[in-house]
């Protein structure tokens, strides 16, 4: 059923800033192997920010290889978290979610985690179940297991209390929230990026205190946007998102930087570290980025497109981007009637990765570089109808054909 243990070691190991700690990971490892007993792997998520990009994947794609491995993963939506808000990395506390936002975003996000993970090898919990139902009692006693001395070694707390900035007493309750989630679920490992490091270990403490094994902590590293400079960031508009059309992600993964190559197999995609070391070889003994980068986009636009979508994203790129034509095929955009008119396809160009958003392709429009058949648009012409067939060209090199759905 299993790998050896050291296998599955290096696999895991593969692209992770810190592991606390390796020796009790192997020794988990050994014992899951003698027994073919799979590990639960926790992931803990804060239904807040419903839209997945590339960076926001590196954990989720690290749960994917574990659960490839034959482990159990459990997913952990913060629908009761939530409403406080996770304070890790916040200069003032932030506003609770309703419960329709929060349920309506945990839904958007249980859609895009499974274009990563196995649905059906995946269990998705909400920690209401346990959270909700904790008498006065019982959380009196679960504050009393830290010290307020130990909260504020977390960098965001000792920031705002510095500076005055007021901490709600409920915020000292996240990290022992979260740790709560890893004693309820009896946790064997937890993921999460280096900004959880306070949050997962807390679940270490916990478990110890309450006489459970202690879980392992992986936390995997920030991954670098297109700019090669900042964390991947919608808002920067460095980001690859997930939902992104074949064609714009393939393009999208051709302009990493040749210094972040490497980590982006490593942190982007599923391959066994042997090939890593392949590719990191040929790199290094002078093969032209630029072919690897290729084969880097085939690898990415295949995890979340399908192998059946590569070769004609590869194809659009090779034509607009090296050849410099109007493609024979280009990502498509659906009308459903024929009064559609251009304003109101904004959202879906956004929404598909095309444009950043509805004020870049404002500003593009202002400048003359967006075009309908050929015709450049003004901000008046935007009320134009869209007709099958039409092709909205913007700036050079992005180019969509409008198909209106068929009625039967």
């Amino acid at each position: 059923m299993f790998l050896h243990p050291n296998e599955q070691l290096e696999i895991i190991k593969k692209g992770v800033d810190c592991i606390v700690d390796v020796e009790e990971l192997l020794q988990k490892l050994q014992k899951s192997y003698a027994q073919q007993k799979p590990l639960k792997i926790k992931l803990g998520l804060d239904p807040s920010a419903p839209d997945i990009h590339l960076g926001h994947a590196v954990v989720l794609r690290k749960m994917k290889q574990m659960q490839d491995l034959g482990h159990e993963v459990v997913i952990i939506i913060g629908d009761f978290t939530g409403r406080i808000g996770d304070p890790t990395g916040k200069v003032k506390g932030r506003k609770a979610l309703s419960d329709d936002i929060v349920k309506a975003n945990a839904k958007t996000y249980c859609e895009q985690i499974f274009k990563i993970l196995d649905e059906n090898k995946t269990t998705v919990r909400f920690n209401s179940e346990w959270l909700s139902k904790l008498t006065f009692e019982e959380v009196i006693k679960l504050a009393a297991t830290t010290s307020v001395a130990r909260i504020l070694e977390r960098d965001d707390f000792q920031k705002r209390f510095q500076k005055q900035v007021p901490i709600g007493i409920h915020e000292f309750f996240y990290p022992l929230m979260q740790a709560y989630d890893s004693v309820e679920l009896r946790a064997d490992i937890e993921l999460g990026g280096t900004d959880q490091t306070f949050n997962i270990l807390m679940g270490r403490t916990l478990q110890k205190h309450v006489g459970l094994e202690k879980q392992i902590a992986i936390f995997m590293p920030i991954l670098e946007g297109l700019d090669g400079i900042e964390k991947m960031s919608k808002s920067l508009g460095n980001y690859i998102g997930i939902l992104d059309a074949p064609e714009v992600m393939f393009k999208k993964v051709m302009e990493v930087p040749d210094n972040l190559i490497m980590k982006y197999f490593e942190l982007a995609t599923d391959e066994h570290p042997t090939a890593l070391k392949e590719w990191k070889m040929r790199l290094e003994n002078g093969q032209n980025p630029r072919d690897i980068k290729l084969e880097l986009a085939r690898i990415i636009t295949q995890l979340y497109h399908g192998q059946q979508n590569v070769k004609a994203a590869e194809k659009y790129f090779v034509t607009v981007f090296q050849e410099k034509k109007i493609p024979d095929n280009m990502p498509t955009l659906f009308i459903e009637n024929d009064q559609m008119i251009v304003k109101n396809m904004l959202s879906q160009l956004v929404s598909t990765g095309i444009v950043l958003s509805k004020s870049e392709f404002l500003r593009l429009v202002k400048q003359n570089g967006v075009s309908l058949n050929g015709d450049k648009l003004n901000l008046d012409s935007l009320d134009q109808i869209v007709k099958d067939g039409d092709v909205l060209q913007i700036g050079k090199k992005r180019f969509v054909k409008f198909v209106q759905i068929k009625c039967c």
